[in-house]
């Protein structure tokens, strides 16, 4: 791929793309993507993260669901980026995930290469494959969907 086609995102954009804040934004750059192709993002995990005082006291590890969340994450992002006025305004809310597995736990000092991958859209749903590297090993890979929803018809 040639050092010009990659798309980058950063953190100033990202807050454009997502409502999440401090300390649940799970992204913090997004290193290339391809609308409704591809998203390859990026969580540095540092010993700071709030959830590692208790889990596990004297052993920390990610909890699985925050990488599937960062995984969610990166997939708004690029649902955002691929269509901006079908996203702009509207949530991604989980649907379902699939074939969940943990391969390797995540601990402080990791980066989670998040990757997204063959998108599927119909109507307001959302399909994608998902996976959470570290050091180019899976950590985590799911099947996710979403439903791309109005914040008014939240209830």
């Amino acid at each position: 791929m040639a050092e010009d086609s990659i798309k980058t995102v950063e953190i100033l954009e990202i807050f454009q793309q997502l409502p999440h804040r401090y300390p649940f934004l799970m992204v913090d750059k997004v290193l290339d993507w391809e609308a409704s192709t591809f998203i390859t993002a990026l969580k540095n995990v540092t010993i700071n993260e709030p959830f590692f005082q208790g889990h596990f006291p004297g052993l920390p590890v990610m909890p699985g669901v925050l990488v599937l969340e960062a995984l969610a994450q990166a997939g708004g992002i690029l649902i955002s980026k691929s269509a901006p006025d079908f996203a702009q305004g509207k949530l991604f809310m989980f649907t379902s995930m699939e074939k969940v597995k943990f391969r390797r736990p995540v601990r402080p000092g990791d980066q989670l290469l998040l990757k997204c991958f063959d998108i599927r859209h119909k109507l307001q749903l959302v399909k994608m494959n998902c996976q959470a590297l570290v050091n180019d090993e899976i950590a985590v890979e799911a099947s996710m969907g979403a439903a791309v929803v109005a914040k008014e018809d939240i209830t």
